[in-house]
C-alpha cells in the first residue's frame, strides 16, 4: 500500500432530511477487501439517489458503506487480495453501492474502469453511475435493436444526456422531453431529433407525429405516476417501457388490453442492490461498446457544475432543483 493517512474527510448524512444534514467529518480511510481496490478519490459524481438516501429513502445496501456517493474518479493506492486487473497508480473510475463522499474508497475491481483518453478526474466521475444505468437498461433490459427508435424522459438530466449520446452514435433516431427551450436545444445538439418542452407540448402528439403514427420502440422513464398511460400509447407494437425512477409517483394506471393486444413489456430495474459480478459484467461491455467512443471524443459527459466536496450540501440543493442540465460534480482535496 502506498503511503495512506490513517484518517480521511468525508460528507456524512447526520439524519434523515433536506440539503442540510449533509455534515463534514473524519473517518478512518477503508481497507481493500478481496477483490476490491482503495482510490485516493479525486472527483466523486452527485446523482438523485443520493438525494433520495439522504432524505431517508434509499438506504444502502447492508454490506455497502452509509456514505454518500456512487460514483468516483481518482488514483489506486491499494489492491485487496485477488485482484490481477488493477495495479498501484493506475487511474480509474469505479461504481459504488455508497462511500463515494470521501477523500478515500474502496470499490470492487470489477466495477472500476479506466479515465478515457484525455480525460480529468471531473470528466471521469461522471461516467459511471449513467452510463451503468442506461446501458443496462437499454440495451440489455429494454434490448434496444439496430433500427429501433428510442424516448427519453428527462433529457437534460445526467442520464438522459449520456442516453441520447450513446443511442445516437450507436445508430438510432432519439427523441426527447425536457423542460424549457434551453435545455431542450442542448438535447438536440447532443443528437437528439426532437426535444420536446413537456411544458408547451404534449410528448404523446409529438411522437405520433415524428414517428408516423408507430410509436417508439423503447422508452426510458425516470418519472412514472401520471406519465404511464400516455407512455404506453407512445410505444409501438412490441415496445418496452423501462422505469428507472418516478419523480411524479410509484402508482399509474395500465391498460392490460392494451399491453396484451400490442405485445408491449412494461418492465423497471435498481443498479444499486444488484451483485458485483453483474456490474462487471456491465463493465466489461461499456469497455468494449462505449468507451472508444468516449476515447475518439464522440461521446462527451456533459458537466453543468462541480462544487468542493464539502459543499456537498450545495450540490444537493442543484440536482433537486431540476435547474442543471447534465452531471453535477464534487472535487474533491486532501483536508
Amino acid at each position: 500500500m502506498w503511503d495512506v493517512p490513517v484518517n480521511m474527510g468525508c460528507v456524512e448524512i447526520s439524519r434523515a432530511g433536506g440539503p442540510e444534514v449533509l455534515v463534514w467529518n473524519h473517518r478512518p480511510v477503508p481497507r481493500p477487501g478481496l477483490g476490491e481496490v482503495l482510490i485516493r478519490v479525486e472527483a466523486a459524481g452527485v446523482n438523485r439517489p443520493d438525494c433520495f438516501q439522504r432524505a431517508g429513502f434509499y438506504p444502502a445496501p447492508p454490506d455497502a458503506s452509509d456514505l454518500p456517493g456512487l460514483e468516483v474518479a481518482g488514483e489506486v493506492m491499494a489492491v485487496g487480495e485477488g485482484v490481477t486487473l488493477w495495479e498501484e497508480g493506475d487511474r480509474v473510475c469505479a461504481l459504488l453501492a455508497g462511500g463515494g463522499y470521501a477523500e478515500y474508497c474502496v470499490a470492487p475491481a470489477l466495477t472500476c474502469l479506466p479515465w478515457p483518453r484525455d480525460f480529468t478526474a471531473i470528466m471521469a466521475a461522471a461516467l459511471p453511475e449513467t452510463f451503468f444505468t442506461v446501458w443496462s437498461n437499454v440495451f440489455e433490459r429494454a434490448a434496444l435493436k439496430p433500427g429501433e427508435t428510442l424516448l427519453v424522459q428527462g433529457g437534460s438530466s445526467g442520464i438522459g444526456t449520456t442516453a441520447i449520446q450513446m443511442a445516437h452514435h450507436l445508430g438510432h433516431r432519439v427523441f426527447v422531453t425536457a423542460g424549457s427551450a434551453e435545455k431542450c436545444a442542448a438535447c438536440v445538439d447532443l443528437g437528439a431529433e426532437r426535444a420536446i418542452n413537456y411544458k408547451e407540448e404534449d410528448f404523446l402528439e409529438v411522437i405520433r407525429e415524428v414517428t408516423q403514427g408507430r410509436g417508439v420502440d423503447v422508452i426510458l422513464d425516470m418519472v412514472g405516476g401520471d406519465y404511464l398511460p400516455r407512455e404506453i400509447k407512445a410505444l409501438a407494437e412490441d415496445g418496452r417501457l423501462v422505469l428507472i425512477a418516478f419523480l411524479r409517483g410509484s402508482k399509474g394506471q395500465l391498460d392490460l388490453a392494451d399491453l396484451m393486444r400490442r405485445r408491449l413489456t412494461v418492465t423497471g430495474s435498481t443498479l444499486r442492490s444488484r451483485s458485483t459480478g453483474f456490474k462487471g459484467e456491465i463493465a466489461r461491455q461499456l469497455q468494449a461498446r462505449i468507451w472508444p467512443l468516449l476515447d475518439q471524443k464522440l461521446i462527451q459527459p456533459v458537466i453543468h457544475q462541480t462544487f468542493p466536496l464539502q459543499h456537498a450540501s450545495l450540490a444537493h440543493e442543484l440536482m433537486e432543483s431540476s435547474a442543471h442540465t447534465g452531471k453535477i460534480v464534487l472535487t474533491v482535496r486532501p483536508s
